[in-house]
């Protein structure tokens, strides 16, 4: 049989990453890992206590397709505690993680052969849905001197709509008020749909991530429980849209996903309020970072974006390599050390960065950072 051109679409290179460290693990070697997004805890524990106690009393079986009306409930109350929003449960959808969320907003907003833009770099699943949904990603390449996040002027006029992610991945950068507002406003302007990845929010250092929905109702919203609230395989996460726009998002919830995992929505509300322990692993997040933003450049990697969120950082290594796959294969071959080369976020200049994840234990972070010395030190790329 044959297939379809818009499942032509690029692997998710820091997926074949982790796979080449499993292999080194499986053959006895201890790697650091550095590669993936993934917080290095589990989900708390009243999450895990609850839902053994729902199963015991439930079948847990469908619910509706717009999510336990008592998790959206407490999503919407978490805005008013966050960002002192009176949002309304009723435009909160619940969602089987955010790639779910992604595929709803694409779907209600957008009509094949769409163009749609997002900053380079950034999260590659945005573009590979994009492209499987036959739209056209318009990638805006943004600059270190601008924190790699896009600028209101950089905008095509001929877009449909764009996405902005703040805190960013793969950078940790955020947008201020004033940009984010002149974004919304661009958007506006061009009459284009503005979708707001708030992915990382809650994981912020030394200023509060701002919301789309703080300057406008007119926004699609994406968030998750997998980062903040450290249940990445659980699979749940929600959307915030405008009012006339839910039932639309209902219709395709229904007939796409027919509800997101009960056992997973009955998790993720009581994680909600297991805030002591959420903010212990910020502390852990806190403390991996200060190391990175001293260990990394003492490592020669000293061309980074400081990170104001997330748990990465983005660093152009194009003055040591031409090929940032071949040096993090190096890296992982002789240093025990897992990173992410840098195609995966930008193709146009991806092949002269790597992303760093400090989502892990920080007795990992401090040994993957003496490692890297150790090894940048023998290449010769620091003396």
């Amino acid at each position: 049989m044959r297939l379809s051109r818009r499942s032509n679409v690029d692997p998710f290179i820091v997926m074949d990453v982790m796979e080449a460290a499993a292999r080194a693990e499986a053959s006895g070697r201890h790697i650091i890992h550095m590669e993936v997004g993934q917080p290095g805890t589990g989900a708390p524990s009243g999450a895990r206590a609850a839902l053994v106690a729902a199963m015991e009393k439930s079948a847990l079986g469908y619910t509706v397709a717009l999510g336990l009306p008592s998790l959206r409930a407490r999503i919407a109350r978490l805005y008013d505690e966050r960002h002192d929003i009176d949002l309304d449960p009723a435009r909160v959808v619940v969602t089987s993680g955010s790639s779910a969320g992604f595929l709803l907003a694409f779907t209600a907003l957008f009509d094949a052969g769409d163009r749609v833009a997002l900053g380079a770099p950034g999260y590659p699943s945005y573009r590979q849905i994009l492209r499987a949904l036959s739209l056209e990603p318009v990638d805006i390449e943004t600059r270190v001197e601008d924190r790699y996040q896009p600028v209101a002027g950089d905008l095509p006029h001929d877009i449909a709509g764009l996405i902005v992610a703040s805190p960013a991945n793969p950078s940790g950068t955020m947008l201020d008020r004033t940009a984010l507002t002149a974004l919304i406003e661009a958007c506006q302007a061009r009459n284009a749909a503005f979708v707001s990845d708030e992915i990382y929010h809650g994981i912020e250092y030394e200023r509060k991530a701002v919301s789309a929905l703080e300057i406008t109702d007119d926004a699609y919203v994406i968030n998750s429980f997998s980062k903040y609230y450290s249940m990445t395989g659980w699979r749940i996460g929600w959307m915030v849209v405008p009012k006339g726009h839910v039932r639309t998002v209902e219709r395709l919830a229904q007939n796409m996903f027919i509800c997101p995992p009960h056992a997973s929505q009955i998790a993720a509300l009581a994680a909600m309020e297991c805030g002591a322990e959420l903010e212990a692993n910020l502390g852990v997040y806190a403390a991996n970072r200060s190391l990175m933003l001293a260990g990394l450049p003492r490592a020669g990697f000293e061309r980074i974006a400081p990170p104001d969120g997330a748990f990465y950082v983005y660093a152009d290594v194009s003055g040591i390599t031409e090929d940032a796959h071949i040096l993090a294969r190096d890296i992982l071959d002789k240093a025990g050390v897992s990173v992410t080369p840098g195609l995966d976020f930008d193709k146009a200049r991806g092949t002269g960065t790597l992303r760093f994840s400090y989502a892990r234990a920080t007795a990992d972070i401090e040994e993957g950072l003496a490692r890297l010395e150790t090894y940048m030190r023998a290449a010769g790329h620091i003396r």
